[in-house]
């Protein structure tokens, strides 16, 4: 108990006798200040501060929607591209309206003739007594002839059949111009010829065919039960197709 107490009185002094410092303010450190207040002796600089703005966290409103532009210039045509799929067949269309009449294209004819014929002082131009066909009544029964109301290119045809130790000498006429001959010489056998021409008709021109003169004796036969003598034609294409 003893030795306790000497310890703790032992402290006691330890602690007393121990010099401490004297106090101090927290600013005596620093450097003292002049009449104005500032520090007399010069201190590190301060560092300057910036303020920095980040622009992109500034985003306003949307705004309304600019005029449009001119159009710029076309670019340049790209390569053709590959050939799409055929598409699903379309529906029927509607009948179209009746055409005109007036405006048909074709001309046709084939008569015949029932009757011999001699040939004279003149010309003689072949007038014939039946017809097969004449549409639209082109050909004129009365003057032989084959008168053009639609310009286009036709096709004509002639047969006779040629008389005993006689000559056969006929023409295709066009106009007053002689465009193909039928001709057949002087033999103890009849026989049947032809002749056929295309030719370019305008409106108003005329086709026949015409028997040569007695300055050459000459003859078609025929009789009054079987057609031998037949003149025919008709209209290939329109001119205006």
């Amino acid at each position: 108990m003893l030795g306790s107490l000497l310890s703790i009185c032992l402290l006691l002094h330890l602690v007393v006798s121990v010099p401490q410092p004297p106090c101090r303010r927290c600013c005596e450190h620093l450097p003292p200040l002049d009449d104005a207040g500032t520090l007399k002796e010069n201190l590190p600089a301060m560092p300057e501060v910036r303020t920095y703005i980040n622009m992109t966290i500034l985003k306003g409103d949307k705004g309304d929607r600019g005029e449009r532009g001119t159009p710029g210039k076309p670019g340049i045509e790209g390569s053709l591209g590959p050939r799409g799929a055929e598409g699903p067949e379309g529906a029927k269309g509607q009948v179209g309206a009746p055409g005109d009449a007036c405006k048909s294209q074709h001309s046709a004819f084939s008569v015949g003739r029932r009757k011999s014929l001699h040939s004279v002082d003149n010309y003689q131009a072949l007038i014939f007594d039946t017809i097969f066909v004449n549409t639209p009544k082109h050909f004129d029964m009365f003057s032989g002839k084959f008168h053009c109301q639609i310009p286009g290119i036709y096709f004509f045809n002639v047969n006779i059949h040629t008389w005993n130790f006689k000559e056969t000498y006929l023409h295709i006429m066009h106009k007053e111009s002689e465009k193909a001959i039928v001709y057949a010489q002087p033999s103890n056998r009849s026989i049947m010829q032809s002749q056929s021409v295309m030719l370019p008709l305008q409106e108003g021109d005329e086709v026949w065919v015409r028997l040569y003169k007695r300055e050459r004796e000459n003859a078609i036969y025929s009789d009054d039960v079987d057609v031998y003598i037949t003149f025919n034609g008709y209209l290939i294409k329109a001119e205006t197709e």
